[in-house]
Parts: structure tokens; C-alpha cells; sequence
């Protein structure tokens, strides 16, 4: 059974661009050559899309293996598939990494606990319900990622649009 999905490196360091490359080889077990571009958002970076097939947990494996670079802004996803659940990773050197399961319709489906120990903490009054909330949603990361997701003149743009 495979899966397919789309690496997105929103910003890395030029320095960074050939580990990176590597690591995805590592994971996937090709030579992956990556077409970089500069990252207007971020002036001294770089970015590139990979688009990949593998086994389910190929999204684990590549978040698992980019998420040690504190430079790196990154975005992993893999689609639903007849034996596993889609999921997105989105990293980020402020907020750390995000980790959602996506649904066949693309909806992000958060478990029961979760959602429970976010009612927990509003009720005690550790947190605010809505913030637990965004957070479980990946807000902060969408928010973080929205300026470094437009590609610039002559790259390729692939929008990631928030269900309302």
C-alpha cells in the first residue's frame, strides 16, 4: 500500500539545502535533487516542493527527519490512503512542529482526548477554550507559514486554503 504527498521547505538557510536533500533521500532511499528558489518572505533563504510516494508513515519519517534544524520552516503532508489517515507536519523555528490527521475530505480530525484536555484546561482556567482550540487546529502554524507559502515571481505557488 502506498501513499503520496508534498514536501514544502518554505525557508532554509543555502547552507542547509544539501542536508536537507539528504535526509529526504535517506527517508525515501532515491537521490533527490530539489529545484531551490529564493524566499522573498525571508531574504537569505531558500525554498523548494518535493512531491513524494512511499508507505504510510513516509510524512512521519521525513517530518522526523527535517525537525532537528532550528532554521527550517517546513510543511509535510501525505493523503489519505485505503489502510492510513492523511497527515500534515508543519515546522517552525518559533512554534517547534505541528502534527494533524487529515481526513479523506481534508478536514483536520482531532482525537476525543485531545479535545477533552482542552476543555479540562479551560475549565480550570489554565487556558482560554478558543486558543486550545486554534492550537489543535494548527492555527499559530498556519499563521507563522501563511507569508513564507507565497512562492515569489517564477515559482511555483500551491496554496493551502483554511475550510471556513
Amino acid at each position: 500500500m502506498t501513499t503520496r504527498g508534498v514536501l514544502y521547505v518554505h525557508a532554509a538557510p543555502r547552507a542547509l539545502c544539501p542536508h536537507v536533500e539528504w535526509a529526504v533521500a535517506g527517508v525515501l532511499g532515491v537521490r533527490v535533487n530539489l529545484d531551490w528558489v529564493r524566499q522573498p518572505a525571508a531574504p537569505g533563504t531558500w525554498r523548494a516542493e518535493f512531491s513524494w510516494q512511499g508507505e504510510p508513515g513516509t510524512a512521519s519519517k521525513l517530518a522526523s527527519a527535517l525537525r532537528g534544524w532550528q532554521l527550517l520552516r517546513f510543511e509535510v503532508t501525505a493523503e489519505p490512503c485505503a489502510s492510513a489517515e492523511g497527515e500534515r507536519y508543519s515546522a517552525t523555528p518559533e512554534l517547534g512542529i505541528f502534527h494533524a490527521v487529515i481526513g479523506m475530505h481534508g478536514d483536520i480530525l482531532i482525537p476525543e482526548d485531545r479535545l477533552r484536555a482542552a476543555m479540562q484546561r479551560a475549565r480550570t482556567g489554565e487556558a482560554d477554550l478558543e486558543d486550545e482550540l486554534s492550537r489543535l487546529l494548527g492555527k499559530p502554524w498556519d499563521d507563522e507559514l501563511e507569508p513564507f507559502r507565497y512562492a515569489g515571481e517564477g515559482a511555483p505557488v500551491r496554496w493551502l486554503h483554511q475550510v471556513v
